[in-house]
């Protein structure tokens, strides 16, 4: 059997140098988030015939796993991985399968495969030009939510930094209590992974920001490359009480990001009616449908 090992930070140099020279604008791709999500996921990886193979653990024991990525033929590698499969006694299961992995999948098994998808689980994903400029009758009402931001506040907008977590940590934990930190699971878990990504800011290589108004934070957001054309916004956080701040930190954040990065995955909706409007709003280029393929 192959052995896999666990995904460290130390790992970042090798399984980047798969993902960044794909074409992926998967978010469960970004190296911050397989390293930040591990204590749920338990993400492990194995180079297999030269390609990268990610896998996680299910929530029933077995493991499920992303299709081999890399420059050679992928079936060698996942003809280990049914054996991989077979002797754990349980199904093969790939994950992130989007429509053209899907083709793929079934050139080398026809109808071997059956595939479930959850519209919760599919990533927006946007141009950062649209997201930066703002132009155009669909985004009328996000430079008007901008605009009365900036003639309302004195704002300060500055990169964040390893130096500004302790702050960004302590805004967060407060925004969590308003939100029913200890209800919700889900919320819960994003502070966990929120918090290993912070504390680890450089070393993952982060991007984010801060705004602050009246000398006082605001709001933060920080995200990674996926790949070398896409970024992911992982998080972002602002006070809900300040008109403006969440469409003035989505702006800001867009317009200073690199040029390189053509398109922005700010991540799925989990099923939550006013996450998905506001996702929607932003009119995603790209909905990004993800499937688990079940070999039968």
């Amino acid at each position: 059997m192959t052995t896999f090992s666990p995904i460290t930070i130390q790992d970042k140099d090798l399984i980047t140098s798969y993902i960044y020279h794909s074409e992926s604008k998967d978010c469960e791709l970004s190296f911050a988030n397989l390293c930040s999500w591990h204590f749920m996921t338990e993400s492990s990886f194995a180079i297999i015939n030269h390609q990268l193979v990610i896998r996680f653990l299910h929530p029933e024991g077995f493991h499920e796993y992303f299709l081999p990525i890399g420059r050679e033929n992928p079936l060698p590698a996942i003809k280990e991985l049914e054996k991989q499969a077979a002797a754990e006694n349980a199904p093969l299961i790939f994950r992130g399968i989007l429509p053209e992995l899907k083709d793929k999948l079934e050139a080398f098994y026809p109808h071997a495969f059956e595939y479930k998808s959850d519209r919760n689980y599919f990533d927006y994903i946007y141009k950062r030009q649209d997201l930066a400029e703002l132009k155009g009758k669909n985004y009328q009402p996000k430079r008007n939510h901008v605009n009365k931001f900036r003639k309302a506040y004195e704002f300060n907008y500055v990169p964040l930094t390893a130096e500004s977590v302790p702050e960004c940590l302590q805004f967060e934990a407060e925004w969590c209590m308003k939100h029913g930190y200890i209800e919700n699971e889900n919320i819960r878990n994003e502070r966990r992974a929120l918090t290993f990504a912070l504390h680890h800011f450089e070393t993952l290589g982060l991007t984010g920001a801060i705004i602050r108004t009246e000398g006082k934070l605001a709001a933060f957001t920080f995200g990674a490359p996926i790949s070398q054309e896409t970024f992911g916004v992982h998080y972002e956080k602002a006070d809900i009480h300040i008109d403006g701040i969440y469409s003035a930190v989505n702006q800001l954040f867009a317009a200073n990001l690199p040029e390189q990065y053509i398109y922005l995955n700010r991540e799925e909706d989990l099923g939550i009616p006013g996450l998905r409007q506001a996702k929607l709003s932003y009119h995603p280029t790209i909905l990004l449908e993800k499937a688990r393929a079940i070999k039968k």
